[in-house]
């Protein structure tokens, strides 16, 4: 059985592979980073909340937290269960008076939005970690590209390899589909070895 991570917000920040986007930041107890592509309007009601700032007229969310209460229901916890074409998909587990738990599906930026509202855990599968999580440089990897070098300028298989590692899985998705559509299979045959060693061992989504 997959086992499930506990993530935290780590922040907000531009998005260095898409125009008008933010990547918003989650992390694990340890290197492991999970950036989500989200929209501006989603980035700044995240950014509310993580600053605990207080706005003259309740945004989408502080409203949806204000009908949480007065239904009273509890937010139990926000699952990020399946990464599929690019897009996290993601669930709430609400818990009624009589302890009914009822599962709604959301866009995983709205789930959010709404877990640092009302103070509940994040989780996601740790095979989706594996697949999708990018660990950030280290002291001890200086002398790698900077993470928008140009992979095709990667002479070096090995060093090649290693970048890799700090790139998102949409991001080395693109990179396959276009070495394979300029028929560079070598570079094609490098992009797939790190896309399925990101892939977990069993897929029980």
């Amino acid at each position: 059985m997959d086992n499930k991570v506990e993530l935290t917000v780590q922040g907000v920040m531009n998005s260095r592979v898409q125009s008008n986007a933010y990547a918003l930041i989650l992390k694990d107890d340890g290197p492991r980073r999970l950036p989500v592509i989200i929209g501006l309007p989603e980035a700044q009601s995240i950014a509310v909340a993580l600053e605990g700032m207080l706005t003259s007229r309740p945004m989408t969310h502080d409203l949806i937290v204000g009908m949480t209460h007065a239904f009273h229901l509890r937010l139990k916890e926000v699952f990020i269960y399946r990464f599929e074409d690019g897009v996290f998909f993601s669930e709430l587990v609400f818990v009624d008076d009589e302890g009914k738990e009822v599962r709604i599906d959301s866009r995983t930026s709205d789930a959010v939005a709404l877990a640092l509202r009302l103070k509940c855990p994040i989780y996601t599968f740790e095979s989706l970690m594996q697949r999708c999580a990018i660990v950030p440089p280290t002291d001890a990897e200086e002398g790698l590209p900077p993470d928008d070098a140009d992979p095709e300028k990667i002479r070096d298989p090995q060093l090649l390899r290693k970048w890799l590692r700090r790139q998102e899985a949409y991001e080395i998705e693109a990179m396959l589909e276009k070495a394979v559509g300029e028929e560079k299979y070598e570079l094609a045959k490098i992009y797939q070895d790190e896309l399925m060693r990101r892939e977990p061992a069993n897929n029980p989504q």
